[in-house]
């Protein structure tokens, strides 16, 4: 009982910290479920047993200035956004190092495969897995305040943290997303937890060659990124 009046109010005091270093959403996934995921490197994974999902929202007025492609003011916050979460990721696993307690910060957008377009580690599954939303038919997280307006970043941690459980998935008959989508690359196929693959919900390749060949060469834009199927969730309205 001891530990898990510990555990309970440890994991309360990590979560008003993070959320005091800028965040909005704070969520703790358990990493076995995880471990289905593919990492970089394979081994990520093995050290630790919970791995903490933050988040942060996005300004709404900036989507509202998308139409039909992404502007540079939305690419300008969407960096500040991952910086400002490698920031608050880098604070909260030293401060789980402090009180005893292996943690990794995984950078909140950072393509090591940008042949297959993957991460460390998707920070997406491991929202999810913490309970801060679900898979949309557009594979990102949609939570339930913001929508798929969030940054999100992870901190793999050894700490004894009490663990989220997964929400359900409130898409429903909705295809704003697939409706909108500029490269017609969503299949507006749902799930109840999560898809096996990228292909179960997307012609992923759609996707990509639109951010990557048209939306990242368009002038003081630069990267790939889109916002289109953001602006339109009805979760982020």
């Amino acid at each position: 009982m001891k530990d898990k009046n510990f555990a309970f109010d440890y994991t309360k005091k990590i979560k008003d910290r993070i959320i005091g270093l800028g965040a909005d959403l704070v969520g703790i996934a358990d990493v076995k479920p995880l471990k289905e995921l593919k990492v970089d490197p394979p081994d990520l994974l093995e050290p630790f047993n919970r791995a903490v999902s933050i988040a942060i929202k996005l300004p709404q007025a900036v989507f509202e200035q998308i139409s039909d492609r992404p502007t540079p003011i939305y690419k300008s916050i969407y960096q500040t956004a991952n910086l400002t979460l490698d920031q608050i990721a880098f604070r909260t696993a030293m401060a789980l190092q402090d009180d005893g307690h292996y943690s990794l910060p995984i950078p909140a957008s950072q393509v090591l495969d940008e042949e297959n377009w993957y991460a460390a580690i998707s920070h997406k599954a491991v929202a999810r897995t913490a309970g801060l939303g679900w898979q949309g038919k557009n594979l990102l997280l949609i939570t339930p305040k913001y929508g798929s307006r969030v940054r999100l970043v992870t901190v793999l941690t050894k700490a004894p943290l009490d663990v989220d459980g997964p929400i359900k998935n409130r898409c429903g008959k909705c295809s704003a997303c697939q409706d909108a989508c500029p490269a017609q690359a969503i299949k507006g196929v749902n799930t109840e937890t999560h898809y096996k693959s990228r292909n179960e919900a997307m012609y992923f390749s759609r996707c990509k060659e639109k951010v990557v060949g048209e939306f990242a060469k368009i002038p003081e834009v630069g990267v790939p990124i889109c916002g289109i199927c953001i602006k339109v969730c009805p979760f982020g309205r």
